[in-house]
């Protein structure tokens, strides 16, 4: 049967670079075009972790900065609260760098925007929460006296100058008809009496929202972006979605946010939040980059994301996506014989080329022969050997009675590899592997048993 050539899709998978996002509707793809990033990893990210030292804070700052500096990250939300929070933010500035910017988020209260004027900020994220579970069980008040509280705290911050944006809390269990929409419009209004902008966040801050077209408002994040966006007529540059991932869905409902008309979305290094967390910027960066390009962006920095917070502390889980120790480390001999034919079979894109961390596998009893080819040839450079070497088969016989045997659980280290080498390849190991390979001149117990 003659079924064609070969079908790659180029276009879509170059592995030179991330896949691609290839949107055929006009309408859709305009939206795609305005997309960008915020981050919240200072705010949002001490309140669901721990308080960060004001190094730290600059650490994380620099970092992102890194990442997305050109643009991708617009900016990132910092406390006034503390001495510490104030320092902050006043070293933040003084970097001078248009992206991340740093912007104030407090709560709609006269007070807490006497912060923000006292410290000179031009814009501020500000809580006004907005279903009936929060203004009735959390604040005690009704409808009409919570929002006119918001609207005073919003006309005074405009009226000196400050552009509001309002973060709508728990907006996916509020009534979008009879509240959303109208406060919406009343602060649209105000802005344009004052001449400014006004942004709206929509924080699903209970992660319930679902990326489904055909779920309605207030739960379908893409219905409900889609109906904000129609009735208030806001630009979609001034609408960003805030997205916990309680459900797991953090990452499915920016992307779904983004596909329907709002173009920012707030995020958090390694998603680091309340509870679940929130939509992890370093994944949702390579989504941007498959729409977008990485114009704006600096991929080769999210490798420092592992860095930057375990050094801090943070324990991140090896199957993290992207950063993770084991994202692109492939164990099974099926997974390893496929890298050993050609490394697109089982990577999405080539890390080195894309982030500057190379593949890896790890060895273990379901690894196969493949796994002992491939460390053989990649660490030792012994090119020319075959699955069927008799060698080859000897190491992975005795690869297996170790697992057996001690009833190990996790994957040999090189140092353990290299002593199973060197004593079924005498002669053949170079002199200097051991160096190469950080490896003590003592014996392993395994290799030596």
């Amino acid at each position: 049967m003659h079924t064609g050539g070969d079908k790659l899709f180029r276009d879509i998978y170059p592995f030179s670079d991330v896949p691609r996002v290839i949107v055929t509707d006009s309408i859709f793809a305009e939206n795609l075009g305005k997309i960008y990033m915020t981050d919240s990893t200072l705010r949002e990210g001490q309140q669901g972790w721990r308080p960060f030292t004001v190094s730290e804070c600059e650490r994380v700052y620099e970092l992102l900065a890194d990442i997305g500096g050109g643009g991708g990250v617009a900016s990132t939300e910092v406390f006034l609260y503390t001495e510490k929070d104030r320092e902050v933010a006043s070293r933040l500035r003084s970097y001078g760098y248009e992206h991340p910017k740093p912007t104030p988020w407090i709560r709609a209260t006269l007070s807490d925007l006497q912060l923000v004027l006292e410290h000179g900020f031009d814009e501020a994220v500000v809580l006004m929460s907005i279903s009936d579970y929060h203004i009735k069980f959390k604040l005690g008040l009704t409808r009409d006296i919570a929002l006119g509280k918001y609207l005073e705290v919003a006309e005074r911050a405009m009226s000196r100058g400050v552009v509001v944006k309002a973060s709508l809390e728990d907006v996916t269990r509020a009534d979008v008809d009879k509240v959303v929409i109208p406060f919406i419009q009343s602060l649209m209004k105000m802005a344009e009496k004052h001449g400014l902008p006004v942004k709206i966040k929509l924080p699903d801050t209970l992660g319930v929202g679902l990326p489904f077209p055909y779920i309605p408002p207030p739960r379908g994040i893409p219905a409900l972006v889609e109906k904000i966006r129609r009735q208030t007529g806001i630009p979609q540059e001034h609408l960003e979605f805030h997205g916990h991932n309680d459900l797991g869905l953090a990452l499915a409902n920016h992307l779904a946010a983004w596909f329907h008309g709002a173009a920012s979305a707030n995020c958090t290094l390694l998603g680091i939040g309340e509870r679940a967390g929130n939509c992890p910027l370093e994944v949702l960066a390579v989504h941007y980059a498959g729409v977008k390009g990485s114009k704006g962006l600096n991929l080769k920095a999210l490798p420092r994301v592992r860095e930057v917070f375990e050094e801090m502390g943070y324990k991140i889980p090896a199957h993290h996506p992207v950063v993770g120790r084991n994202a692109f480390t492939q164990k099974s001999g099926i997974h390893v014989d496929g890298l050993l034919k050609n490394p697109e079979v089982y990577l999405p894109f080539n890390p080195e080329t894309v982030l500057g961390t190379p593949f890896n596998i790890e060895v273990t009893s379901y690894s196969g022969r493949a796994a002992v080819l491939y460390w053989l040839k990649t660490k030792i450079g012994l090119d020319s050997l075959g699955k069927d070497d008799p060698r080859v088969l000897a190491v992975y016989n005795e690869i297996t009675r170790i697992f057996e045997r001690d009833g190990r659980s996790e994957p040999l280290t090189d140092c353990e590899m290299l002593e199973l080498a060197e004593k079924y390849f005498r002669g053949v190991i170079p002199s200097e592997a051991r160096l190469r390979l950080g490896c003590a001149d003592t014996g392993s117990k395994h290799a030596s048993s």
